[in-house]
């Protein structure tokens, strides 16, 4: 779009200055000026004239939306750290077989990094049909630029139809930079991935508004289809040893693996419990443990059980817990095989983060709350009764 004032028609009689909501218009020598470092194009200024003194013009830009039939197969970030394939590739490599299946096609895993012969059958075992390795000494430890440029270049190259990649601190830094450089959409934070049987789409589900509904959203004409995806949210597929898989080695330009900034070290979290995203029990409180100090008898449950202790993001917002335990949709998700949900309501914004769980637990005094809905058992009751009734019960058996 773009405006202009006709001098000679203009009388300098600052209707157009007064009517401008951003003070864009300034009346000089008895002309009106407009700074277009203000204006928003928004018309105010054409409707108050009176004079017919202002043009507001708009072009019309064609969008040429590129040629997508060539892109075939569904790919998978494969994340490492420290030389070692993190659980949610293997999550991510099950669920894309399942997709495969409704589309006919194969599943590639893609590796970047150093010195990582030793776990490619693993990959292939567990669903990879081909695995992209690029290997450099540069390469050993994830930094955003140089993977950024290799992912671009091997999307170009090779035309994969879906990206995947786990929604973790690495994915999120990532993908996004890739989404931008190849000009493809991208859903962050998927609780749910399906094919469109008729169209053969991707599906993508992730809360929207709050965690308030389930949004499905499509990128039916740009390619890749990408999604991050959370942890947790998917089971991987048991391995088979029997399965056969090609290794693809790819190689670039050293100008490619430079980057701006430099990593001076890694250090890893050190945790006094279990780490929670793969734990195997969680015992988690909400708002119903009234304080910081009530944790405790959670924590006493959680030792007798081997768990890791969480939280709902109401506890964490009143400062009883940090926010590496919280869990839930703006938290961690998890998917242990028992869960226990102590006080906790039970929001949809909570039931996004646990809801994958193989057994859950409720203990809530209020017989309505929506967490008995997804419970595999329930409690009603007084949690500062029950919970140390069960602690004292796992303790006698052990």
């Amino acid at each position: 779009m773009s405006i202009q004032i006709i001098i000679e028609k203009c009388t300098g009689c600052s209707l157009c200055a007064k009517a401008c909501p951003f003070t864009a218009i300034s009346i000089v020598n008895k002309k009106a000026v407009i700074d277009l470092n203000k204006c928003t194009l928004c018309g105010a200024c054409k409707e108050a004239c009176k004079f017919k003194a202002i043009t507001l013009e708009k072009t019309q830009n064609s969008c040429v939306l590129p040629d997508i039939k060539d892109y075939k197969g569904i790919w998978v970030f494969i994340e490492q750290k420290n030389g070692r394939v993190q659980s949610v590739s293997y999550e991510l490599l099950g669920k894309a077989q399942e997709l495969a299946k409704k589309l006919n096609c194969q599943v590639s895993g893609v590796l970047i990094g150093d010195k990582l012969e030793d776990q490619l059958d693993e990959l292939i075992f567990c669903g990879a049909d081909n695995i992209y390795l690029v290997e450099s000494p540069e390469l050993a430890n994830f930094q955003d630029e140089p993977y950024t440029n290799i992912l671009v270049q091997l999307i170009k190259k090779h035309k994969p139809e879906i990206f995947l990649c786990g929604a973790t601190n690495i994915g999120r830094s990532l993908i996004s930079r890739v989404a931008i450089n190849i000009k493809a959409g991208l859903t962050a934070d998927c609780t749910g991935l399906d094919i469109d049987e008729q169209k053969k789409i991707l599906l993508q589900t992730r809360p929207a508004f709050g965690g308030n509904i389930m949004a499905t959203i499509i990128s039916p004409n740009y390619r890749p289809q990408m999604a991050t995806v959370r942890h947790k949210v998917f089971t991987p597929m048991a391995a088979d040893k029997k399965r056969k898989g090609k290794i693809i080695r790819e190689s670039f330009d050293k100008s490619l693996y430079l980057s701006r900034t430099r990593l001076i070290d890694i250090v890893e979290e050190i945790e006094a419990t279990v780490n929670l995203s793969e734990a195997d029990i969680i015992v988690s409180g909400g708002r119903g443990m009234g304080n910081h100090e009530n944790f405790k008898i959670l924590e006493e449950l959680a030792q007798a059980l081997g768990a890791a202790i969480g939280s709902s993001r109401a506890a964490v917002d009143a400062g009883w817990m940090p926010y590496s335990h919280q869990v839930g949709q703006t938290g961690r998700t998890v998917g242990p095989k028992i869960y226990f949900a102590c006080g906790i309501s039970g929001q949809i914004q909570h039931l996004v983060g646990m809801q994958s769980s193989k057994i859950i637990v409720a203990i809530n005094k209020d017989p309505d709350a929506p967490i008995f809905k997804v419970a595999t058992y329930g409690i009603v009751g007084d949690l500062f009764e029950i919970v140390p009734a069960l602690t004292k019960a796992f303790k006698d058996r052990k």
